[in-house]
């Protein structure tokens, strides 16, 4: 059983701070991402928002503009950044607020900082250019950038008392990044193009005649996109679906915090299967109101309990 301190301890003005700085990273910069938190009791809310932050920190290094020895030489400082965290080497008054917040996060939850290596491991696969033959091949880039994400929140989250079949928690979690990671490829499949990559595996990309890549606002001429796209969001569907196996392993605010982000993505993949060539023409979204109508769904518990009937009837 994976537990977490729930009891706001006190907390120094240097920590507060650092916290402070995280929080207005996520709310500025992932909206998605930031729906979910604010279901969190404040000590989670906070811990969740050091990893964002320093992920954030991550993939920012391997998305800018500086050539690829210098992203790695930055990802490596990061690391050894990671490592000081990881010796709980960082003061309360060091100049680093990621690093302060996430140093203390550690302290107080069972973070399993490897994970944060293995992000920084899937960033390098972006800046060396790499691509993916198949779907094995995209997730073991998947699980380095979302699944340890995942695994990373289950050590904020913990797990319930009593919960059956606890110890498949990590995969559940892993399982649901992918999902995550998945649905993000399909909605940034034109701006990943413009910027030279391509992360669908090539042998789907050959079985729907779109090894041309997506350049312009329209398919490749004689491709079967729309067909490319449905194949693409059944098995995000599936990862969904397995992943979803977590949700009656949580307390109330944790199960709401992952239904409610979860949520808002298997919309996003509802819209892109409902018009594949959307993501074509600039990037699928959710207007606000529908995001906040999926985080009360999350907190009133729907999508947990349906999820726990379903495993009952499925072990029945």
């Amino acid at each position: 059983m994976i537990r977490t301190v729930e009891s706001e301890q006190r907390t120094s003005a240097p920590v507060l701070a650092a916290y402070s700085y995280c929080e207005a990273i996520t709310g500025q910069q992932a909206r998605n991402f930031a729906y979910g938190i604010r279901l969190l009791p404040t000590p989670k809310r906070r811990a969740m928002s050091a990893l964002y932050a320093f992920s954030r920190r991550v993939d920012d290094i391997g998305d800018g503009a500086l050539k690829p020895d210098v992203k790695v030489a930055r990802l490596e400082d990061t690391r050894a950044l990671l490592a000081r965290i990881r010796d709980r080497s960082v003061e309360e008054d060091d100049t680093d607020p990621v690093a302060v917040a996430l140093s203390h996060t550690a302290d107080h939850f069972p973070v399993p900082l490897d994970g944060l290596d293995e992000l920084i491991d899937g960033v390098l696969m972006d800046v060396r250019g790499e691509s993916y033959e198949t779907w094995d091949d995209l997730k073991v880039y998947c699980r380095c950038v979302a699944g340890a994400i995942g695994r990373l929140s289950l050590g904020v989250f913990g797990t319930e008392p009593g919960a059956r079949g606890v110890e498949r928690a990590p995969e559940y979690a892993d399982t649901l990044g992918l999902a995550l990671q998945l649905t993000n490829i399909l909605r940034d499949v034109r701006e990943d193009a413009e910027g030279g990559r391509t992360y669908l595996p090539a042998d789907d990309l050959a079985k729907f005649g779109c090894s041309a890549g997506f350049s312009g606002p329209k398919p490749p001429e004689g491709s079967d996109f729309a067909g490319l796209v449905h194949f693409e969001v059944r098995r995000a569907r599936a990862l969904f679906a397995e992943g979803y196996g977590l949700l009656p392993m949580l307390d109330r605010r944790s199960g709401a915090c992952v239904a409610a982000m979860a949520g808002i993505y298997r919309r996003l993949l509802d819209r892109i299967e409902r018009e594949p060539e959307a993501v074509l023409r600039g990037r699928v979204s959710l207007p606000g109101h529908e995001k906040a109508y999926v985080a009360v769904r999350g907190l009133s518990g729907l999508d947990a309990r349906h999820v726990a009937r379903r495993t009952i009837r499925r072990r029945a």
